[in-house]
């Protein structure tokens, strides 16, 4: 059985995150196939994504 991981709640350093062993998702892959990807993207973000 896989080991259960905490969420990284209020841990913004990512060094803190790795070495916590908090769960982690890379997207890295994603990235690299949007950017290999021709043509045009709409990146949309959350209402009030930057207001608090």
């Amino acid at each position: 059985m896989p080991q259960k991981r905490n969420l990284p709640i209020g841990v913004q350093a990512f060094e803190k995150i790795r070495r916590g062993g908090h769960y982690y998702v890379d997207r890295t892959p994603h990235l690299l196939r949007l950017v290999s990807e021709s043509g045009y993207f709409f990146l949309s973000r959350p209402c009030r994504f930057w207001e608090s």
